[in-house]
C-alpha cells in the first residue's frame, strides 16, 4: 500500500494519493486543480488513477475532482448525504454511510460525519492484503490535529443563518458516535494543517490518532463528561474570519467547477499591448514583487500579490471573477515562474490569465501613498483601517481603527467612504498590500500606514510611549 500526503501550503490542504502496488491502482481524495502533481506521483510509482473522491463540498479551495477525472478517466465518488440542499449538482457516483471505493487490494469506506458540513465523509482505509481491518482514517474537514472542522462557515461565507448551532450538535454527535467508537491505533489523516481557516487551532502535524486525539485534544474532556453546551460554546468562541470568497468556492464546488483540460505554458507579452491594456482598463497586471519594491512604484490599478507562497489566498482576496472578468497578466521572471503563479491563482477559480511580463519597464507608473508611523496623527483621513483578523484587532490595534479582515474588503465597498482618505494597516505591511491594491482598484483613495502595525507599535517604544498599554483595545491612543 502507498499512501501520500500532498500539501499545499498555500493554503494549507492536504489530498492524498493511496494505492495499490500489486494491481497498479490508485485512488485520490480532494486533488487540487492543477493536477499534475497527482499525474507525476502515479506515474513514478507505475500507477493508474482509477478513482477520484472528495470529503465534502469545500469552501477554502476549488475542487480538482472532476479535472482530475476528465484527465484520467477516473471514476468520481462524491457524497450523497446531507439532505436536499447539500446535493453535488453534477454527474458522479454517489456514496451514503457504509458504502465503499474498491482500488486493488484497498477498500474505503464512507463514514457520514456531519458538523463541519452536513454532507461530510470521512473515509476509512483498510489493505486488504495484509488486514480486513482498517488502519487509517482520511477524516477531511471533520478532525484535525489538535482541533475540530469549525461548523459556523455556513454562516460565515455561505449566507446561512445561524446553522453553526446545529452543525455544532452534529459535530459533537459525530465524534461521540463515529470517532470516538473507532480503536485507538487507527491513523488519523486530515485535509488541513496550521493556516487553514477552517479551525481556529490547527496543528502543524502531518496526522495524528484516534487515540491521541481521545486523549490529549482540547474537546476530549467534554465529550468524556456528555457536556454538550460546553463543547458547543468553546468550538464557537473565537473562530477566525473567513475569507468572502469561501463562498464562491462553495457554490461553485457544489455546480461543479469547470473543467480546463490541458494548459500549455503561458505566453510572454509584449510591454506596449500590456501598457495600453492597463491604460483602457483591458487588462490588470498581478504585481508579485515585495511590499518594499511596490512602495517603490509600481503599476496604476495593479494587484499587490507581494507573498508568493500566498498567491492563491491574495489573489481571491483581490480579484473577485464572479464581478470582474479583466484578464490578468502576470509579472513573473520567466513562463516556469508564470505557471507557478497560474497553478496557484486556479486552485481559487482565478482562470483568466492570459500572459506574464518580466519586468513593469516601459509600463505607465505610480507611486503608492505610504505614511510614517510619526506622520500619522496629522495625517488627513476619514477612516483608520485595520484589515487583520478579528482577533489581531482585539488583542491590540491603533484607537480609533475599524476592523475589516483583508479577505472581505473588496465585498464591503458599500460600507467604506468613498470620499476622503483611507488608511490602512495589517500586522507587517504584507496583506495591507493587498488590500488596499484591490481597494484602489476599485476607486478609493488609499494610503498605506508604513511597517503596518509591528512598525507603528516600534514607533511607539522609540517614543518612550508604553506601546502594550497605548494598542490595546481600550482605544489609548
Amino acid at each position: 500500500m502507498l499512501l501520500e500526503r500532498i500539501y499545499d501550503h498555500d493554503l494549507a490542504q492536504a489530498s492524498y494519493l493511496i494505492g495499490c502496488q500489486a494491481a497498479g491502482q490508485a485512488i485520490v481524495v480532494d486533488p487540487r486543480r492543477d493536477i499534475q502533481v497527482y499525474l507525476d506521483l502515479a506515474a513514478r510509482n507505475s500507477m493508474s488513477i482509477t478513482a477520484v473522491t472528495e470529503t465534502h463540498i469545500h469552501a477554502d479551495f476549488l475542487s480538482g475532482s472532476r479535472e482530475l477525472a476528465a484527465a484520467t478517466g477516473a471514476t468520481l465518488s462524491v457524497s450523497a448525504e446531507g439532505g436536499a440542499d447539500w446535493q453535488y449538482a453534477f454527474e458522479a457516483e454517489r456514496l451514503s454511510d457504509g458504502d465503499t471505493i474498491t482500488v486493488g487490494n484497498l477498500t474505503l469506506t464512507a463514514l457520514h460525519t456531519p458538523g463541519h458540513t452536513p454532507e461530510h465523509l470521512s473515509y476509512l482505509v483498510t489493505d486488504g492484503a495484509v488486514t480486513d481491518q482498517p488502519g487509517y482514517l482520511l477524516s477531511g474537514d471533520f478532525v484535525f490535529s489538535g482541533d475540530l472542522g469549525r461548523p459556523d462557515l455556513l454562516d460565515e461565507a455561505a449566507g446561512g443563518v445561524d446553522t453553526r448551532y446545529e452543525g455544532a450538535r452534529q459535530l459533537y454527535g459525530s465524534l461521540r458516535d463515529v470517532f470516538l467508537r473507532l480503536p485507538d491505533h487507527l491513523q488519523v489523516f486530515p485535509g488541513h494543517g496550521a493556516g487553514s481557516a477552517c479551525g481556529k487551532a490547527l496543528g502543524s502535524l502531518p496526522s495524528t490518532s484516534v487515540g491521541y486525539e481521545r486523549l490529549y485534544s482540547w474537546w476530549g474532556p467534554y465529550l468524556a463528561l456528555g457536556d454538550e453546551q460546553g463543547f458547543i460554546r468553546e468550538l464557537l468562541d473565537g473562530q477566525p474570519d473567513a475569507p468572502a470568497y469561501f463562498g464562491r468556492m462553495k457554490h461553485q464546488n457544489r455546480q461543479g467547477p469547470a473543467v480546463l483540460g490541458a494548459r500549455g505554458p503561458l505566453a510572454e507579452m509584449d510591454a506596449t499591448t500590456v501598457a495600453a491594456g492597463v491604460e483602457d482598463g483591458s487588462l490588470v497586471l498581478m504585481d508579485t514583487r515585495p511590499v518594499e519594491a511596490v512602495h517603490s512604484g509600481s503599476v496604476p490599478r495593479s494587484l499587490s500579490l507581494p507573498n508568493p507562497g500566498k498567491a492563491a489566498s491574495h489573489g481571491a482576496w483581490a480579484y473577485d471573477p464572479e464581478r470582474d472578468s479583466t484578464p490578468i497578466v502576470l509579472l513573473a521572471a520567466d513562463a516556469e515562474q508564470a505557471g507557478d503563479y497560474w497553478d496557484h491563482l486556479i486552485r481559487v477559480g482565478l482562470d483568466r490569465v492570459v500572459g506574464y511580463l518580466p519586468s513593469i519597464e516601459g509600463l505607465p507608473a505610480v507611486t503608492p501613498a505610504v505614511v510614517s508611523p510619526a506622520e500619522l496623527a496629522s495625517t488627513d483621513r476619514v477612516l483608520l483601517l485595520d484589515v487583520r483578523g478579528r482577533g489581531e484587532h482585539a488583542a491590540g490595534h491603533i484607537a480609533g481603527s475599524r476592523q475589516l479582515n483583508a479577505g472581505r474588503v473588496l465585498w464591503n465597498q458599500d460600507s467604506l467612504p468613498r470620499e476622503g482618505t483611507i488608511v490602512t494597516y495589517c500586522q507587517t505591511g504584507v496583506r495591507n498590500s493587498v488590500a488596499s491594491s484591490a481597494l484602489r482598484r476599485a476607486g478609493f483613495t488609499v494610503t498605506e500606514l508604513d511597517g503596518s502595525y509591528a512598525g507603528w507599535r516600534r514607533w511607539q517604544e522609540g517614543q518612550g510611549h508604553d506601546a502594550g498599554h497605548s494598542a490595546a483595545a481600550s482605544g489609548v491612543a
